[in-house]
């Protein structure tokens, strides 16, 4: 039996609604399997818990959840907790905590679903967006003085280093070198930030020496955007910094039809500690409670999750369900179905089962 112990971290919004029901879906697989097992591991932090405790996860909660195999995570967020206490209580603890310093978020068109860009065909969006997520905007650096005066000032200091930088653009080529297009798109704003990006230019051509079969290019951000919408079959695997990428990697979710169908992959390269999968859509209180959440995103990240545990296979099955289901119409509204997040989980079980309900 090949066992894998899971953290279940749901936290706000409509992260409890697409956890569970990914976590049912994994359980699906494991009965398909037969040799296959998941030890769940339920865990409430987040909002809830911040108004009971003023944390949003308990001070030793790195070491409660270090010895896992993977972390599945929901979502941040709360109308009446700020952002920022939400954000670096508990997701950003836990990258940076446990070093998670590639962010993987693949994006495609899947059968079913209808991308805004004019002419959009099956495999004209096939991206992997790598994101730095260690440092760069996100590495807490600055500051406030003279709060409420007239001469308040805010500081908010973007670090980049060598060994940071270098680690996620080789991390970058070695994806683009798997993929069949051996394509990678450095994305910078080295004409007006001209330390930190000029170092990523420069780090990203040294590295690219390691990886002769890789062709690659470079971008700047503002043009960027204008690529993907205008160029999307231009684009292969694309590495920017913390902000860039998380930027055009919702961008890149849009444009595939819906960020309810986006997931992502909080990577730790070196497997030193577990790695974290969540989807990407955030927390979306507008539609909490309703069962018409879109659990297509957390069941391509629980894909991404069995990959990185070894279990392509079951991957795989959970993709060609997905794609499946969403070729048969049962979709959610957000990318224009009908569905509620019951029926597709049902669908997409089925069809993991080998029933015919989803064709």
């Amino acid at each position: 039996m090949r066992t894998y112990s899971i953290a279940s971290i749901p936290a706000d919004g409509i992260g409890p609604e697409v956890i569970n029901a990914g976590l049912e879906v994994l359980e699906a697989l494991a009965e398909r399997d037969g040799a296959l097992a998941f030890d769940i591991r339920h865990f409430d932090w987040g909002s809830d818990y911040y108004r009971r405790h003023g944390v949003m996860m308990p001070e030793d909660g790195l070491d409660q959840i270090r010895d896992v195999d993977a972390i599945y995570f929901g979502a941040v967020g709360a109308p009446d907790v700020p952002d920022h206490i939400t954000l670096w209580g508990l997701r950003l603890p836990i990258c940076q905590g446990f070093d998670q310093y590639a962010n993987v978020r693949p994006t495609r068109i899947i059968p079913g679903i209808t991308s805004p860009l004019r002419k959009a065909e099956i495999g004209m969006l096939d991206w992997v967006i790598v994101r730095e997520n260690s440092e760069g905007e996100y590495a807490g650096s600055g500051g406030r003085a003279h709060r409420g005066m007239p001469e308040e000032v805010g500081t908010e200091v973007a670090i980049f280093t060598r060994v940071g930088v270098a680690r996620i653009m080789r991390y970058a080529f070695r994806i683009a070198q798997a993929r069949p297009r051996k394509l990678l798109t450095v994305v910078t704003k080295s004409n007006a930030q001209r330390h930190g990006m000029v170092m990523w230019d420069e780090i990203a051509a040294e590295v690219a020496a390691e990886f002769p079969d890789v062709t690659w290019d470079k971008m700047l951000v503002d043009a960027m955007t204008a690529r993907m919408v205008l160029q999307p079959e231009s684009l292969d695997t694309v590495v920017a910094t913390n902000l860039h990428a998380d930027i055009l990697s919702d961008l890149a979710g849009a444009l595939a039809g819906s960020l309810g169908v986006a997931p992502t992959a909080n990577i730790d390269p070196e497997r030193r500690f577990p790695s974290m999968f969540e989807p990407i859509h955030g927390s979306a209180f507008d539609i909490t409670g309703k069962g018409i959440a879109n659990p297509v995103a957390s069941f391509w990240t629980a894909a991404q999750m069995l990959d990185h545990l070894g279990e392509g296979d079951s991957a795989e099955m959970l993709m060609n369900a997905v794609e499946a289901v969403c070729a048969a119409g049962i979709i959610t509204p957000d990318i224009g179905g009908t569905a509620t997040t019951r029926d597709v989980t049902d669908a997409v079980i089925a069809a993991i089962k080998g029933s015919n309900t989803a064709t």
